[in-house]
């Protein structure tokens, strides 16, 4: 068996599309799907539609507290304040007589016959009597949002592949679902090789390092909905790492972190070929994180992550979180960029498109990120003050201090 060519070493838009294609592959596979109180659905991704049970709004809406009244009668004089009307109170009045006006509340009935909601502070009072404020124009519909205007009964208020935060829960209490079909969760297999590592909660020799990786990916892999599974740290020994391959295949996604380098000892790639692995690229164009690899195993996907602790992070960011929200069944499932306003020059050599650790800060008047200094992809301490990283694009040199820029977000 042989190592795949190094010729499947990709640009980082070309590894991309190969990751998603892929991912549109895996969307249309079946999966599991099970019922979750609404609460417990948050985070997870959405396997049925949530429809509108009624029509939204279910009746002519008020947006402002004020008078319901019909607007040319209001531009040409002043109208009798005759009622009024809260927010979840039934109006059995019957259709609003000429020359009237009805105080309403935020959230009430529009009564039959109005055509418009003018502001309280929009008006002058005099004891029952309201007349336009000079200078204040009205028209019909004006702070009316009649029924149905925002959904009607059976429209499709969250689709299907949609990711359930906040909003989403609302507008299925809205409608009525105590509880939501969602995807199972994708398992993940997270394998960190090497012999320099050591459990966290043991004491390093001054030449050996505690095993981040597999904690830091098994965190990503939950934001990015999946189950994953820690095993124990693989030797650099290609028995040993072939034998951890067997037995994690029965995941969905593997992640191996280590081991995919030049290295004498790198064996990760000659266990992927001994198990079968079929490799789709098997480097990418990229700092940190070059060595990344891609394949396909007799069941999971794989990805080789290199095992220096940022180039994990990053790799898993543009990479393995695309894969891995398409097997949850999202149905958009990039990497997350952003952009801001550079704060300062940046200087590079290009033929990598590089990901340096950043900081976005963002206020009403937009965002502005800065580079945080660091000293290469081992380099937690840096990644720990980071909340993005700075996308230079591969043929760049240079980033001028006051640049639109792109960043891959955290």
């Amino acid at each position: 068996m042989t190592i795949p060519s190094p010729s499947v070493v990709l640009s980082y838009e070309d590894a991309a599309t190969v990751v998603s294609g892929h991912a549109e592959r895996v969307r249309l596979w079946l999966r599991p799907t099970e019922k979750v109180p609404l609460l417990s659905a948050a985070g997870r991704v959405l396997a049925e539609p949530v429809l509108a049970d009624r029509d939204q709004p279910p009746f002519a809406r008020s947006t402002r507290d004020g008078f319901a009244c019909r607007a040319a009668e209001l531009r040409a004089g002043r109208l009798k304040v005759a009622g009024q009307l809260r927010a979840g109170q039934a109006w059995t009045g019957g259709e609003i007589r000429t020359g009237e006006a009805i105080e309403i509340m935020t959230g009430a009935v529009v009564p039959p016959g109005a055509d418009c909601v003018v502001m309280i502070e929009h008006v002058s009072v005099s004891e029952c009597w309201i007349s336009l404020a000079p200078a204040r124009e009205l028209v019909p519909g004006e702070n009316v949002v009649n029924r149905g205007t925002e959904a009607r009964a059976g429209d499709v208020l969250v689709p299907v592949g949609r990711r359930i935060g906040a909003t989403e829960v609302a507008a299925a209490a809205f409608s009525g679902n105590a509880t939501l079909a969602v995807f199972s969760k994708p398992r993940v297999a997270i394998l960190a090789t090497g012999d320099e590592l050591v459990e966290v909660g043991d004491v390093p020799l001054q030449y050996q390092i505690r095993n981040s990786n597999s904690y830091s990916l098994a965190t990503q892999a939950t934001a990015a909905g999946a189950d994953p599974r820690i095993f124990p740290i693989v030797p650099d020994d290609p028995v040993a790492t072939e034998r951890a391959v067997g037995e994690a295949l029965q995941c969905d996604l593997l992640l191996m972190t280590g081991g995919v380098s030049m290295g004498k000892f790198d064996c990760v790639e000659r266990a992927l070929l001994a198990r079968g692995a079929d490799f789709f690229f098997t480097g990418a164009r990229i700092q940190p994180g070059k060595p990344v690899v891609f394949g396909k195993l007799r069941g999971p996907y794989f990805f080789g992550l290199p095992g220096n602790p940022v180039s994990t992070i990053v790799t898993f960011l543009l990479f393995g979180a695309p894969m891995l929200r398409a097997l949850a069944g999202e149905s958009e499932s990039g990497p997350h960029f952003g952009s801001a306003r550079l704060s300062h020059e940046v200087q590079v050599r290009p033929g990598l498109t590089r990901f340096l650790p950043a900081r976005v800060e963002s206020d009403l008047r937009g965002a502005r990120i800065r580079r945080i200094a660091w000293q290469g992809s081992g380099d937690l301490t840096a990644a720990a003050q980071a909340n993005s990283f700075l996308v230079v694009p591969e043929a760049s040199d240079r980033l001028a201090d006051g640049d639109i820029v792109s960043a891959l977000m955290l």
